[in-house]
Parts: C-alpha cells; sequence; structure tokens
C-alpha cells in the first residue's frame, strides 16, 4: 500500500516578485520533478499594506480560491492552517519577522541572508529550539540536483584535494540610473549593497565545499577560514558596491582522505595534495558583471579546483544548469584521475529550480527535524560571520534598528 504523501501548508509573507516566483514554484505538481512523498499546498498570504493586495498577489500567482488573504503579517501568523512560514521581505526586516513567525509557533524559511549579522541569527536559531520550530535559511542553490552532484563528486576524492575555489556573481548596472540611492540594492536601511544581495551566492559556492563537506571527525571539525577583503562603497548611500574576498581555510584537507587506498596514511597521501591548506576568491559588483556579452561567452563564474582537475560551473552560478570536469593534464604525479573532459547538463524542470528547497522544508517538518544537513543553523551563521567581517574591514555600518537584536521593533510591519 502506497501512503499518502506528507502535505506542508505555507503562507507566504510578503508579496514581492521573490514571493512570486517562489509561490509559483510551490504550485507546481511534485510530480513533474519525480516527487511523491510530499506535497504544498499554499494556505495564505499576507501583504503589509492591505489584504486587497494579498488577494491580488494569490490571483497572479494562481493560488486556490481556499488560500487567505491578510493585511497584516501578525494575522498570518495566527493562522492555525499555515505550517510554516516563508518570509520574502528585504534582508533588513529577516530578523523582526523570523521572530515574528517562531513566536507565533510557525515553522520558518527565510530567505537569504538569513539576517544582517551573524548575532541577530544566532538569536533566531536559539529561539527556534526553544520553541521546537524547524528554520532555514533559504539558499535555493544548494538544493539543487546540480549542486549535489558537485559535492559528491568532490566527496568520493574523485577531484583529488580542493586547494582553491574562486566564485564570482557580478552584475553590469548603471547604478546612479537605475538604482539612484532609494532602491533596495543600495538603500542602506535595507541593508542593501551587493555583499548580502549577490555576494552570499559566490560565499556559497565557497562553503558548500570548503566549509561543508569537511568531515566533523577529521582536523577537530569544520574550519572557519581567515578572511581578507576589500570593499569599496556607493558615494551615494554608503552601502559596498564592490567587494572581494580572500578565505584562508588552513588545513581544510577537503577530499583528501576519501582518496586513500587502505593502506595509506593521511600524511602519504598529503604528499601529494600539500599541506591541505585550501583558499577561496568570492567576488560580487554590481558596475561589472562576471558575464559582460552574451555573445562572447567569459569565462565560467565558479571554479572549484583539486589537486586531480577542475569542476567549473557555467553561470548562472544561484541557478546553475551544468558544469565541466576538467582533468588535470599532471594528474600522473598523483593518483591518476578517473575522468575525461565533459560537460554535464541538468535540466530544470517544470518551474524555476526554488521547489527543491520547498522539498527540504517539507521532509524535515514531516520527519520532526529542526535544521536541515544540506542548510545547517551552524552553517548559515559561519558565512553570516564572514560577511560580519567583511563589513568590519571595510567600515560598512547598517543603522542601528536592522542590526539590532532588539524584538519586537516599531516600523517593521509587525
Amino acid at each position: 500500500m502506497t501512503s499518502e504523501p506528507f502535505t506542508l501548508r505555507w503562507g507566504i509573507l510578503a508579496t514581492g516578485g521573490i514571493a512570486k516566483t517562489f509561490t509559483k514554484d510551490l504550485l507546481v505538481d511534485p510530480l513533474t520533478r519525480d516527487v511523491h512523498d510530499i506535497r504544498h499546498v499554499v494556505a495564505a498570504a499576507a501583504s503589509s499594506t492591505s489584504a486587497s493586495r494579498a488577494s491580488e498577489f494569490l490571483h497572479e500567482v494562481g493560488a486556490p480560491s481556499t488560500a487567505a488573504a491578510y493585511g497584516s503579517y501578525a494575522a498570518l501568523v495566527r493562522d492555525r492552517d499555515v505550517d510554516i512560514i516563508y518570509i520574502a521581505t528585504p534582508h533588513s526586516h529577516h530578523y523582526q519577522h523570523t521572530r515574528l513567525a517562531l513566536e507565533a509557533g510557525k515553522h520558518v524559511l527565510v530567505e537569504k541572508p538569513i539576517t544582517v549579522n551573524a548575532a541577530q541569527a544566532r538569536a533566531l536559531y536559539a529561539l527556534a529550539r526553544e520553541k521546537n520550530r524547524f528554520l532555514m535559511e533559504a539558499v535555493w542553490t544548494r538544493f539543487f540536483p546540480l549542486t549535489r552532484a558537485v559535492q559528491s563528486f568532490i566527496a568520493a576524492g574523485r577531484l583529488g584535494t580542493v586547494k582553491r575555489v574562486v566564485a564570482d556573481l557580478s552584475f553590469w548596472n548603471d547604478v546612479e540610473a537605475e538604482f539612484g540611492s532609494e532602491h533596495r540594492m543600495v538603500n542602506m536601511h535595507l541593508a542593501g549593497g551587493a555583499l548580502l544581495d549577490l555576494g552570499i551566492y559566490s560565499l556559497t559556492w565557497v562553503f558548500l565545499v570548503l566549509y561543508h563537506l569537511q568531515a566533523a571527525s577529521r582536523e577537530g571539525g569544520q574550519t572557519a577560514p581567515a578572511v581578507h577583503a576589500a570593499l569599496s562603497k556607493y558615494p551615494a548611500t554608503g552601502c559596498d558596491e564592490m567587494t572581494s574576498v580572500v578565505l584562508d581555510f588552513a588545513g581544510a584537507h577537503v577530499g583528501t582522505t576519501d582518496t586513500r587506498t587502505p593502506t595509506q596514511s593521511l600524511a602519504e597521501t598529503q604528499k601529494h595534495s600539500g599541506n591541505g591548506d585550501a583558499h577561496a576568491l568570492a567576488l560580487t559588483n554590481i558596475r561589472v558583471s562576471h558575464a559582460p556579452n552574451a555573445t562572447h561567452p567569459s569565462p565560467d563564474p565558479v571554479r572549484i579546483q583539486g589537486t586531480l582537475g577542475e569542476i567549473s560551473v557555467a553561470a548562472p552560478s544561484y541557478r546553475p544548469e551544468s558544469y565541466t570536469l576538467i582533468p588535470a593534464q599532471n594528474a600522473a604525479r598523483g593518483k591518476p584521475g578517473d575522468f575525461e573532459v565533459e560537460t554535464r547538463v541538468f535540466e530544470i524542470p517544470v518551474g524555476h529550480g526554488m521547489f527543491w528547497e520547498a522539498d527540504e522544508c517539507a521532509r524535515c517538518v514531516r520527519d520532526g527535524k529542526l535544521e536541515s544537513e544540506t542548510m545547517g543553523w551552524e552553517e548559515s551563521v559561519a558565512v553570516m560571520g564572514v560577511m560580519d567581517e567583511v563589513r568590519r574591514q571595510g567600515g560598512l555600518v547598517y543603522p542601528e534598528p536592522i542590526e539590532s537584536l532588539e524584538y519586537p521593533l516599531e516600523g517593521f510591519g509587525l
């Protein structure tokens, strides 16, 4: 007998562009991606301006007529027909709105970055544990089949020891004309700037390799990187418009132990992998692009380099669909590589690709988990800690209310 799929009932907090994309993906039949164990229901949505705006949003995305429309976020989180809240407000508001939902006893998926700083993230995870509720940062890229395939390839030792990751997500904008001083991308009161909005994707590729794949039993656990950053500010508002981050993961040994034969020691394996240190370069910019001209393709924006070769991930790195395996020509120095040059394509089925993170939420809630193994709490805090240090080195401080741990605060649509 086949059991019925687990149903997760969603409430959508905010009605902007990202909320629309995510909600449309929730409404895609899971069978189109060969998912049979869970299903999603859009139960409600809320706008901070009016219930009519929420109703328009639900109509635009094609939600069922039974979905409730609210004119306040507080009303949404009180809805007993909602299991989990998806928070799609600007990241300046994530801390306040996530607390609102957790305090009401709801599970939460909150858009990236989870908060403005690491202290806020730690406070939210502590509250989620206290309330016994699931909480996850919505880094959708991490749940793509392509991303999981890349991690599996590296974890199996087939790339050798990873020594370097380079990741760039940047866009060519006429910043003054397109953003001015009020647009969310540059507005300091909305925690604007390249780093938190785009740079987190560059850091995502770094962390899913050099942090996530470090075995907890090896080298005393996961290694927090040393951070060296350069940050340039947008004169009109003071947010960052160009940020470059060098990360040093000392003794990471990612991929090393998996390549050992039964008779090899770690020291013997390291003869062909160096000291195990790994470096990363995470780039972001809102004036020049990682891919400035579609008719003259640039190098892939993500390159993961191991002692046996490279994985090159094609743009867009936040919604990846293909990667290329490139074996090192000198691989015979150590363990010969077992792969050839090959481009692997992972087509996204019906929808945009945000449903995979929603599926993860459903399975975690079904199984009583408070956090995802793919996007865990410790790792979210670690990424936020890197961005804190980058901002510290660059002298970038947001207005006090959005950096604050105080709750509730007026002016956040609570």
